[in-house]
């Protein structure tokens, strides 16, 4: 049974892509003077199939034991290999990428809006009204 028809877990999620997003944006402009850096991104469809498709291995100690594997890899981030904005290979436009955390810092704040009402109707129900 989910008890809350799974709406704050799907707004979890959310949160997730909206922080590795921002620790992505802040890595690219963080690395903006760095010779031949590749500018990274997130995409939520991309992350949301690695996800799906993630696997772990484990060490079998007998033959009656499952077989099961997991990728190791941050999901959902990916690079611009063949994109240079700067003649040093430097592959980060710092007013894209600063768009860009303005927009996610208002998607973030959104989310956190969200979830803080969702949690509050709850102590409400909780409460008895009160």
């Amino acid at each position: 049974m989910n008890l809350f028809g799974g709406t704050i877990s799907s707004l979890e999620y959310g949160l997730n892509y909206a922080s590795l997003k921002n620790k992505t944006i802040a890595q690219n402009i963080a690395n903006v003077d760095t010779p031949n850096y590749k500018a990274k991104d997130v995409s939520f469809k991309k992350m949301l199939s690695d996800a799906q498709n993630s696997t772990i291995e484990a060490n079998r100690t007998d033959v009656r034991h499952f077989d099961f594997k997991i990728k190791q890899s941050t999901p959902g981030v990916f690079s611009y290999e063949n994109y240079k904005y700067r003649s040093n290979g430097n592959g980060v436009d710092m007013d894209a990428e600063q768009a860009s955390l303005a927009e996610n810092t208002i998607y973030y704040n959104a989310l956190v809006e969200r979830i803080s009402g969702k949690f509050n109707t709850l102590n409400t129900v909780i409460k008895g009204g009160k």
